[in-house]
């Protein structure tokens, strides 16, 4: 007869486990800091509450889109949205698609550096 499996609780993560999430809590307050300090900025300069939202779920949606590489589709799920919100979202925002794929696309031939050249040597 097998011998029946040991369940772990729930509190007995491993110290790397525990260093895992005090370092993401670490990470929440830094940016929770950074967020204070911005939002103090933003008041301190006048800046009106619905410029400030625009600018930024402005940000954030360029922030996801960039990371998935112009990928509607990828972005919203991560957004946790269906992909016509996220469309929508952009129109309403006057964020256009084109000026963040560009921002992806390889520089040309000319700019950029020379590693080929030291491949070629190493063969």
């Amino acid at each position: 007869m097998a011998a029946p499996r040991q369940r772990r609780s729930v509190n007995s993560d491993t110290p790397v486990e525990r260093n895992i999430c005090q370092d993401r809590e670490n990470q929440g307050v830094d940016v929770r800091r950074e967020l204070d300090s911005l939002v103090t900025q933003m008041h301190s300069s006048g800046i009106r509450y619905e410029d400030a939202v625009r600018e930024f779920k402005r940000q954030f949606l360029r922030e996801v889109l960039e990371a998935n590489r112009g990928n509607q589709c990828k972005a919203a799920e991560e957004l946790g949205m269906h992909r016509n919100t996220l469309s929508r979202s952009m129109a309403e925002l006057g964020l256009n698609l084109a000026e963040v794929r560009a921002g992806l696309k390889r520089p040309p031939r000319s700019e950029r550096p020379v590693y080929s050249a030291i491949r070629q040597g190493m063969r």
